[in-house]
């Protein structure tokens, strides 16, 4: 746009140059308001125990991590321990270990406000009040920027977002005498809501598959000294598990659950195992690093079995007892899955798995993962070669992990 000549507003009529000059000096103003940095958006500052200050913005502090964003540096991470002061422009709220917020209501309860860190101790300056008493940065176990706490308190993400875990891949190849293949994979997909750990959980969606399936062929071939034909053998292994699962929490470490499991073991001879039930559970731990649960269910059970009479097949009353095991830490993570499964119209049908996954970080989102599935069942039918009660499979893969979007 080009400018407006002083020689053209001096020929105009003096009413008509008077408001030129007005709409002249209003947006020269309004530029100047734009141009001049709010108070909120003021760098925080950090000093380290060595003396060096960096300047920049918080990010969170998650246990007795700390994450703080310079443009020089990036994100870094650090325990209290090395941080002299930290003094902080924005609005944070800090969460201690046993913070249960829920409701927008109890979101008031949480202390929020400018921050200052001195002698590992946090001093809340909240909006047009006083400070609030210091808090030991020990008992700070979450501090988060007060707009994340708003949005995530009372967010009610629709049932297709939010999915997030991982899914593996493995495979194994082998031509010789006997030639050989086998192929293994595994999706685990879950959904909390909220989506952090350090607000209480309200609900939680599961579904878990994984499965094996491998051949082991022996030609058929001339016997030479019989001068007889032996015939191709051929021995098959198949395993697979799905399940999943439905919580709903009425307070931050009780939930109730519902449930379904698929499972089938052609070793075994189980050709499915079908479990439906509901029952509750219980956090007996939850860290920013480790959680586990434990969960009782009354469920109904149906069986059927390959090779055998339909006499074998059974329909049962019974229960799933179970602990789920979670730990992440920065070089590797860790879980495991215990469940027994008793019958109560059939003291022998009772069944129990175990499986252990290892993945440790290769780059990005990829991680090598090794893992275990140990499945027992009780009370197989009889069968020629006999059906051996436990099956043990260990599998090793590459993980890709899925990142929860809302």
């Amino acid at each position: 746009m080009r400018p407006i000549s002083p020689l053209l507003i001096a020929r105009l009529p003096r009413r008509i140059a008077a408001c030129l000059l007005s709409v002249l000096f209003c947006g020269t103003s309004l530029c100047l308001a734009q141009a001049k940095p709010a108070a909120g958006n003021a760098p925080d500052l950090l000093v380290l125990s060595n003396g060096d200050t960096l300047h920049g913005k918080l990010v969170n502090a998650i246990a007795s991590k700390v994450t703080f964003h310079s443009d020089p540096a990036g994100d870094i991470t650090l325990p209290w321990s090395k941080i002299r002061e930290l003094r902080c422009t924005d609005i944070f709220a800090v969460l201690s270990k046993n913070s249960g917020l829920r409701t927008r209501k109890q979101q008031g309860a949480i202390p929020a406000g400018t921050l200052v860190m001195h002698n590992q101790e946090l001093t809340i300056s909240p909006q047009g009040a006083p400070p609030l008493a210091p808090i030991p940065v020990a008992k700070a176990q979450y501090v988060v920027p007060a707009t994340t706490l708003e949005k995530l308190a009372i967010s009610k993400p629709s049932l297709l977002t939010g999915w997030g875990g991982a899914a593996t891949a493995g495979a194994t190849l082998v031509t010789a005498t006997q030639n050989q293949y086998t192929f293994s994979g595994s999706l685990s997909l879950a959904r909390v809501v909220p989506a952090v750990k350090w607000l209480a959980r309200r609900n939680r969606s599961a579904f878990d598959f994984s499965g094996s399936y491998g051949k082991i062929t022996q030609p058929a071939y001339l016997d030479p000294a019989t001068g007889t034909t032996v015939a191709a053998v051929i021995t098959k292994t198949a395993i697979y598990h799905a399940d999943a699962e439905r919580d709903e929490n009425f307070t931050p470490r009780f939930f109730a659950l519902g449930l379904t499991t698929f499972d089938h073991n052609y070793s075994q001879n189980l050709d499915l195992q079908q479990i439906y039930g509901g029952g509750m559970g219980w956090t007996a731990i939850k860290t920013p690093d480790q959680q586990a649960d434990l969960k009782g269910t009354v469920q109904y059970e149906k069986q059927s079995f390959l090779n055998s009479s339909p006499s074998a097949n059974q329909n049962l009353v019974g229960s799933t007892f179970s602990a789920d095991y979670s730990l992440q830490l920065k070089r590797f993570n860790y879980s495991q899955t215990l469940s027994y499964i008793p019958a109560f119209n059939n003291s022998r049908a009772y069944s129990a798995l175990e499986t252990n996954t290892l993945a440790f970080p290769a780059y990005k989102k990829l991680s090598f993962s090794v893992g275990t599935d140990d499945s027992y069942l009780n009370d197989p039918p009889a069968s020629l070669p006999p059906t051996k009660r436990n099956s043990f499979q260990f599998t090793m893969g590459l993980t890709f992990a899925i990142t929860p979007k809302y």
